[in-house]
């Protein structure tokens, strides 16, 4: 690269000593940034800081409180029923809860937090009915540490790494293995100063490293990207694990790791952490799209494809770039800050159109791959300010303020037009992170201001009796029984340290980097335990405009020339750009039909095979798509309407079809069962994940049912049964399509059935790569059925019918979980039976990925009515709670949106909740009863497992 002049911080500097001074005076130029104001807001007074940071002690008090009095020891606190969020003891939410491992996660997220906070101006009385702020002398500062010792006390002693629950890599790096190394940075500094701490010899770090170690496995893959979730007592690919077969995670899954790992690897010595995190980083650069130099949301750890191929800032990508530029600083790698500013170019070229941040395709980046934005992107004017590009850093968050001014809250999602998208809103930080570094990077108090306007809506929004409910429609105000970690980790630190001055805080708050859950690890890691690393040569950096780098951290005097007023100017003309595009009288769907008139066809009424229905859909521009995977796709494309009020109705109808799916689901997610078949040859070794009903006989709450099998006639069961004889007394076997799961249950239960087995009629569907199928009721009153019901793919529905074709006689069972085997039954048989059966015994096919791609039930709520198409995924038709993959969810070449969301690791992805769906034929032509494969090749591929099963004899299958 050229080395032509350019001012990093007021003094010309060949380009590569830049790049070498940012880590020393990126400090620097922050803190001096502060004492410079513009013209244009009046200078807060030191007393109303202090009242404001006091204030925000005490929300973090009333948060962190409720947490150790209702939920302590669980994860989280559900601040609504005033307990604590144990996994599997609440329902299932999907993704969202992957955060979880019962390992205390709210009281380790938050120890740096009391720390930063709660030792500098101390403890918040807080007076019934009564918020009353008190001057606070020495003796309460000491207090307030004291609670911080205590909390490592708990950790140390209540904490455990090695329960049998699958988590995220993601989540557990940035929140766990992030809480304990934060903890214990600042515990070292307590103790170094000599006062406090004193006991302490690096337990949190042993923590640490132990929960480091844990992760490892997940790194076990050609390509070096980790698997996005591990299991932290049996690791990946056991089948115990539960987990191991995914194929796909999101960039910033895989690329939000070095600066935990590195870290661990600095304070311990053991350079494998450091070094599996560099191999991860290194891969997905190689990736990137070499014309573009942008990478795509998710990629497949075992071929390194792009499975999404749409770019951008915030949900699934955004720490991936944080963490670029970040390990530069706390690792001083010149080729970190290199790749940064590659991707840097390419985002500001492509993504960038001040003050909006758009995805676009990575292969056509001029093609915008959505017309709407995430809230997880409201922290790159943060990043910006790192990267000392201020002007649009100021542009993207005076949109956003405008956003939440309009709101009180950042929509989980908005529209160009700044209509809602997704109407929820987690107490997200990252907003509060981008205002707390553009106050440092220009001492403007507009920034000042800003905070304290959210101060203001935390408390009046969101606070509750029991610590601060997230929102779950922030146009109405209700509220979510949830309140996430990270909103004491970030939130609270955020915003109390944009109202500290520097003497407020015990220790230099610039020696420390902000991970992306703003936990804090020293600068001086830089220099110690350095690992041999060797710079990738493989790839080329691409040579820029040195324009790219003129400023690599802030500083005022360049970026303010002589005009005081230059941050607000950049401001005015966003000040109603909100307002302009968006009226606030919004209208619900159900009062908007226009003059009473009634919609030409309701959600409620639709029948996919209704030639008519199809014609009216047609008309309003709605379209169907048929999947790969046999389902059905609503997609709507307002232009294509035959006129402005048809596509109106078309976006209600669309609208209406999501809520009506919503309300179909069921609250509470139930488990996959399981069908054993315990008949010769096979006596339980084999055990195929079957998908529950919403109906019928509960498993887990009654005996398992046992019984032999038989076919159904008609085989879809959506008729009386003219075969009853055949079935009485049996299981019966239905071929899924053309009817309601319940009127399937309901025929078979009349011809005297004692359970049923669905079987997909797509052909190839297996719960090895699909998720996990539920049957939901037909919306009438299906206390009648008493037989169980369960659903199979048709590759564990092939295993039955071949055995069925082979041994005429099958039994199975049906229960909540596979049973011991049947020994009694195995030592009847003859030896030669005997030898036969162990050649041919089965390996448990289970379905360990959890990964699935959800419906956000709040997305229904407002649809922007614009040219933008709007989708809809109904998953066959089928009355089912069944979600597709996410490859199969959007076209990258085609502009419209599809209400499937991709169930990719990010923060965004915390409010996955799953869409039940309507039943009718997907391919009426799919003959069930074909032969897949030989019951003879399905057993001899279970031959090169005998061994392992040998092992595992005495464990529960």
């Amino acid at each position: 690269m050229s080395e032509a002049g350019g001012r990093g911080c007021g003094s010309p500097v060949p380009q590569r000593a830049r790049w070498r001074l940012v880590a020393a005076t990126a400090a620097f130029c922050l803190v001096s940034a502060t004492s410079v104001w513009t013209a244009g807001a009046e200078p807060m007074s030191r007393e109303e800081k202090q009242k404001l940071g006091n204030q925000v002690l005490e929300m973090f008090d009333h948060a962190y409180g409720n947490y150790m009095e209702h939920a302590y020891p669980a994860d989280e606190l559900m601040p609504l029923t005033c307990r604590g969020r144990v996994r599997g003891q609440e329902p299932s939410r999907g993704d969202v809860d992957d955060a979880l491992g019962k390992f205390s996660l709210t009281l380790i997220d938050s120890l740096d937090t009391l720390v930063v906070g709660l030792t500098l101006l101390g403890f918040i009385l807080f007076m019934i009915c009564t918020l009353k702020y008190y001057e606070y002398d020495h003796n309460t500062v000491l207090n307030k540490t004291k609670e911080f010792e205590d909390a490592v006390r708990k950790v140390l002693r209540d904490v455990n790494l090695d329960n049998d629950v699958v988590v995220s890599v993601f989540e557990t790096n940035i929140r766990v293995l992030g809480g304990l190394l934060g903890g214990h940075s600042l515990a070292i500094m307590l103790k170094e100063k000599g006062e406090y701490m004193q006991w302490y010899n690096d337990e949190l770090l042993q923590m640490a490293k132990q929960l480091g170690y844990k992760l490892l496995p997940a790194f076990n893959t050609t390509s070096g990207l980790p698997y996005p979730r591990i299991n932290l007592k049996f690791g990946i690919r056991k089948p115990e694990a539960r987990t191991g077969t995914e194929t796909d995670t999101c960039t910033a899954c895989a690329g939000t790791l070095i600066l935990e790992f590195a870290a661990l690897s600095r304070f311990t010595g053991a350079t494998i952490f450091e070094e599996y995190a560099r191999k991860a980083l290194d891969f997905l650069w190689e990736k990137r799209q070499r014309s573009s130099n942008l990478v795509g949301v998710t990629i497949n750890i075992h071929t390194g494809d792009w499975v999404r191929k749409d770019s951008g800032v915030g949900a699934g990508i955004d720490s991936y770039y944080e963490y670029l530029l970040k390990a530069y600083v706390l690792l001083g790698d010149d080729s970190f800050l290199e790749r940064f500013n590659t991707h840097y170019d390419a985002i500001m070229r492509y993504i960038s159109q001040p003050p909006l941040l758009l995805d676009v395709h990575i292969h056509k980046p001029m093609l915008n791959a959505r017309t709407w934005m995430d809230a997880l992107l409201a922290f790159f004017p943060g990043l910006q300010v790192l990267k000392g590009d201020i002007r649009p850093a100021i542009e993207t968050h005076e949109m956003l303020y405008q956003v939440i001014k309009k709101h009180n809250f950042l929509p989980e999602a908005f529209t160009t037009d700044f209509r809602v998208h997704w109407a929820q809103h987690p107490l997200r930080p990252e907003f509060a992170e981008s205002t707390y570094f553009l106050y440092k990077a220009t001492g403007d108090p507009y920034y000042l201001e800003v905070g304290k306007t959210l101060i203001e809506n935390l408390n009046k929004y969101a606070r509750v009796p029991c610590g601060f409910a997230a929102m779950k429609d922030v146009r109405t105000g209700s509220h979510e029984d949830r309140m996430d970690s990270f909103f004491l980790a970030e939130m609270f630190k955020y915003l109390y340290l944009l109202f500290a001055d520097k003497e407020d805080i015990i220790f230099d708050i610039e020696d420390y980097i902000f991970t992306t859950e703003a936990h804090l690890l020293p600068l001086w890691l830089s220099t110690t335990n350095q690992s041999i690393s060797k710079k990738n040569t493989t790839s080329e950096y691409t040579e820029l405009d040195d324009s790219n780098f003129d400023w690599t951290c802030p500083n005022t005097q360049i970026l303010f020339p002589n005009d005081p007023l230059y941050a607000q100017s950049i401001r005015e003309p966003l000040k109603n750009v909100v307002d302009k595009s968006c009226p606030r009288g919004i209208i619900r769907v159900e009062e908007s039909f226009r003059s009473g008139a009634k919609p030409p066809l309701r959600a409620r009424d639709f029948m996919a095979t209704n030639p008519e229905h199809l014609e009216i859909l047609k008309k309003m521009g709605v379209s169907l798509i048929h999947l790969k995977d046999g389902r059905v796709q609503l997609v709507q494309h307002a232009i294509q309407a035959a006129s402005s009020i048809d596509a109106e109705d078309g976006l209600r109808f669309m609208q209406e079809m999501i809520e009506l799916s919503s309300q179909q689901q069921k609250e509470q997610q139930l488990p996959p069962r399981a069908v054993q078949i315990v008949s010769h040859p096979f006596f339980g070794r084999v055990v195929l994940t079957a998908g529950p009903a919403q109906f019928g006989l509960d498993l887990s709450k009654h005996k398992e049912t046992r019984g032999f099998v038989a076919s159904s006639k008609p085989s879809n069961g959506c008729s009386e049964l003219t075969n009853p004889e055949a079935v009485m007394g049996k299981i019966a076997l239905i071929q899924r399509g053309q009817c309601m799961f319940a009127e399937k249950a309901r025929n078979i239960q009349n011809a005297g059935a004692i359970g049923g087995i669905v079987i997909d009629d797509n052909e190839g569907s297996s719960s090895d790569t699909a998720p996990l199928f539920q049957m939901a009721g037909d919306g009438k009153d299906t206390d009648d059925i008493k037989i169980p019901m369960l659903f199979l793919f048709s590759k564990e529905g092939s295993i039955i019918l071949d055995a069925i074709r082979e041994y005429e006689e099958v039994e199975v069972l049906l229960s909540d979980k596979a049973k011991d085997r049947d020994p009694e039954m195995e030592n009847e048989e003859q030896p030669s039976s005997e030898n036969d059966s162990q050649n041919q015994s089965g390996e448990q096919i289970s379905s360990s990925s959890q990964e699935v791609d959800l419906v956000d039930q709040e997305s229904s709520e407002e649809n922007s009515l614009n040219s933008h198409p709007e989708s809809l995924s109904l998953a066959d038709m089928d009355n089912a709670a069944s979600i597709s993959p996410s490859e199969q969810t959007s076209n990258p070449t085609e502009n419209h949106e599809t209400t499937n969301l991709n169930g990719e690791c990010t923060d965004l992805d915390n409010q996955l909740q799953e869409q039940s769906e309507t039943e009718e034929d997907s391919n009426p032509n799919v003959s069930w009863g074909k032969k897949v494969q030989p019951i003879d090749s399905i057993l001899a591929d279970w031959n090169e497992d005998i061994e392992a099963f040998e092992m595992m004899e005495k464990d529960e299958l």
